[in-house]
């Protein structure tokens, strides 16, 4: 299970990042997974599955629907209920913004659910709107009452739903209750995401019927049930990315093997630009550092683009190339929350709008920085192993939601990098 941390934080020093190391699963894959195990009627099986925090999270919500869930290993067994509690309560949601994915599925196989407005990252809004208006389209009764969402519908109705945006949490969700609805469900816009692919497999292996999933359009034929499945997760390709351009940042040499090689083209392409050198493997992906970092541009944007989950380490990365290099943030509009912490250290960022200006510097000085979220605790890590002195990172509850033995992975690579705890008014 994922660990049980007290008040710690990481003792970061300037170290070099050589060697191979395994991506673990998916985590925005596998909660998505776990989730779609509540239209089944019978065992689910996932495997691969990263030991984070939010897992723990979302099985803990299964458990409160009444599921029998038992994590061991890298594998989730989901068993079941007759008698669900078709609520997932503000104290778990509130952790984690991707336990609203199971009011699809609680509303296609049970007719009603009732989950609380979602919490996670402060990175942006993030709004639900197209979820409760998609659902809306395929025949729901929605209200938000006292901090919840209440959705009821005899039987879900297949629409046509056009996303403003191509949301990979909407895409998911309606893509999920489209499986049990009566008729066809058509996702326009939709996200196209490897992750999206990943659980239309699974839920293909369940018996639905899916098409189109990873491109713009994805059309359900809604069937009248769902069974159990074993699945594998896919290899976290954010993870991977982390440790790339840690390899990149720290003026080494890595190979990350579990991920494919296309899932991460975007972010490969950037990394050639900036100067380093790039190789792929059948399922994996090698990147050496550049003699010299070059300044360059990035902008986000959803799949194919360059994903705004890698933007915070680019951020760093950037932080120590030849010239002044530009970032474009379109998915997020407070995703440059980690420039503050990145100064702090001695880059030279300057943020306008959703735009970031980062001048090179020759190097980094250690300095007490504090994750603002997820993405960017992983950043400052980074920053860290390329900075001169000791750098101290608090706010370890947020790495720990998404990355799967971290610093241990990260010492495996020759990263001197210790979790520690904190010792009376040690803040940062």
């Amino acid at each position: 299970m994922a660990r049980e941390f007290a008040n710690e934080k990481l003792v970061v020093k300037k170290s070099t990042l050589t060697g191979r190391v395994r991506a673990s699963g998916a985590k925005n894959s596998a909660l998505k997974l776990i989730a779609a195990s509540l239209l089944a009627g019978s065992r689910c099986v996932i495997r691969n599955v990263p030991s984070i925090s939010d897992v723990v999270t979302m099985i803990e919500v299964l458990r409160h629907i009444g599921l029998e869930v038992s994590f061991d290993s890298g594998s989730v067994v989901i068993e079941p209920t007759s008698k669900p509690n078709l609520e997932a309560p503000y104290h778990l949601v509130q952790q984690m913004r991707a336990s609203i994915e199971v009011l699809g599925p609680l509303l296609t196989r049970y007719g009603f659910a009732r989950v609380a407005m979602p919490g996670g990252c402060n990175i942006g809004s993030r709004q639900i709107d197209m979820h409760l208006d998609g659902l809306t389209r395929m025949g729901a009764d929605i209200r938000i009452r006292q901090g919840y969402i209440e959705a009821e519908a005899d039987k879900l109705e297949g629409s046509r739903v056009y996303l403003d945006i191509a949301s990979m949490g909407a895409t998911e969700n309606l893509l999920m209750a489209g499986t049990l609805a009566k008729g066809t469900t058509i996702i326009e816009n939709a996200a196209r995401d490897p992750e999206i692919e990943d659980l239309s497999n699974f839920l293909c292996k369940m018996g639905a019927s899916i098409e189109g999933a990873g491109t713009s359009t994805i059309v359900v034929e809604g069937v009248d049930s769902l069974g159990g499945a074993e699945h594998k997760t896919i290899g976290d390709r954010i993870e991977a990315g982390t440790f790339l351009i840690g390899g990149a940042m720290s003026g080494g040499n890595v190979t990350v093997e579990g991920v494919e090689p296309v899932h991460l083209e975007n972010l490969l392409v950037k990394l050639e630009e900036a100067g380093c050198h790039v190789g792929t493997l059948p399922q994996g992906v090698i990147v050496s550092a550049a003699d010299d970092i070059q300044a360059i541009s990035v902008q986000t944007l959803p799949f194919p683009g360059f994903p705004t989950d890698l933007q915070p380490q680019m951020q760093a990365l950037l932080s120590i190339a030849k010239g002044t290099s530009f970032v474009t943030e379109n998915v997020f509009e407070s995703r440059f929350m980690i420039t503050d912490e990145l100064n702090r250290l001695g880059a030279n960022i300057k943020t306008k709008g959703n735009h970031a200006i980062i001048t090179g510097v020759k190097s980094l000085s250690g300095a007490p920085v504090s994750a603002p979220d997820l993405r960017a605790g992983a950043a400052l890590v980074l920053a860290g192993l390329a900075a001169e002195g000791v750098t101290e990172v608090y706010g370890l509850h947020h790495i720990d939601r998404g990355y799967e033995n971290f610093e241990e992975k990260l010492q495996s690579l020759g990263a001197s990098v210790r979790r520690v705890l904190i010792q009376g008014e040690d803040t940062p």
